[in-house]
């Protein structure tokens, strides 16, 4: 499933039965957000990766922004243990609702 959001990057998702990831190419360079599954209602995102040359271009910023509306979007919950997702979401109060309570 690959989608053009407002960042202007296309931002394409895999999704097995207990892990998934997010990821941009461009330019030649592959950035990503993974994540685990835990049931049908809760993911976890354990790690984003945005190489150097993609740095300082909201390219880490809109793969968290995508899993936020993914999730919202299907009813699950997020546990972010990256910590730039975590922080990502604490800087945004907009997408919390997503949020594991």
């Amino acid at each position: 499933m690959t989608d053009m959001p407002k960042d202007g990057f296309e931002i394409a998702r895999e999704e097995g039965l207990s892990k998934g990831r997010y990821l941009v190419r461009l330019d030649g360079h592959e950035a990503e957000m993974t994540y685990s599954r835990t049931g049908e209602r809760m993911i976890i995102i354990d790690h984003t990766d945005v190489p150097d040359a993609l740095r300082g271009r909201g390219v880490g910023l809109a793969l968290v922004r995508r899993g936020v509306e993914d999730a919202r979007a299907q009813g699950r919950v997020v546990i972010p243990l990256c910590p730039f997702a975590k922080a990502q979401i604490a800087r945004h109060p907009e997408w919390r609702d997503v949020l594991k309570r």
